[in-house]
């Protein structure tokens, strides 16, 4: 933080990880919004984007997970490699057959649900970023910096989500 402050003196940083302190900690994928709709899954909702996106995913011995769905704690999301063993993809819905390949599965699962939150939870913070961009600069922070949906080599930012949503380009 300190590091960023030096770097931009003039900037409102604004935290926007699950370790966030105020309001902002919204704008985390961890954040338990609820109602969720979960791509290709009729009638089925999550709590948080992380838990679609981890839910989702297949790996070598384990399928779908139902329960991420529904994990509200923001805490012991992910379901890693390390854990799990090889990650096949991500089932396209719940009961679906087909496994997306990483990128496809960012573009039909991860990006459409943070719209969603975007669009339909987070209304009142976007509004409230923008007011303060109007009056000095903005850092949006957060753990990863990579703003290509179509990089696999780094987690997605979602705050280069957020700054694209707020400049109307949010990826389709």
């Amino acid at each position: 933080m300190e590091a960023i402050q030096k770097k931009y003196p003039d900037a409102m940083i604004i935290d926007v990880t699950s370790k966030s302190q105020d309001e902002f900690v919204q704008f985390s994928p961890f954040y338990p919004h609820g109602g969720i709709p979960v791509p290709f899954t009729e009638g089925r909702v999550a709590v948080s984007v992380e838990g679609i996106w981890q839910g989702l995913k297949v790996f070598e011995d384990v399928d779908v997970d139902w329960h991420t769905l529904s994990k509200s704690d923001m805490k012991d999301i992910k379901r890693t490699t390390r854990k799990y063993g090889p990650c096949l993809g991500h089932r396209k819905g719940l009961d679906g057959e087909e496994l997306l390949g990483y990128i496809e599965a960012r573009k039909l699962i991860y990006l459409p649900s943070y719209k969603w939150v975007l669009d339909n939870r987070l209304q009142k913070l976007v509004k409230a970023v923008k007011i303060i961009a109007k009056n000095k600069p903005v850092v949006l922070l957060d753990y990863d910096t990579n703003p290509d949906v179509n990089d696999p080599r780094r987690p997605l930012s979602h705050a280069s989500l957020i700054k694209a949503y707020i400049e109307g380009n949010y990826p389709e």
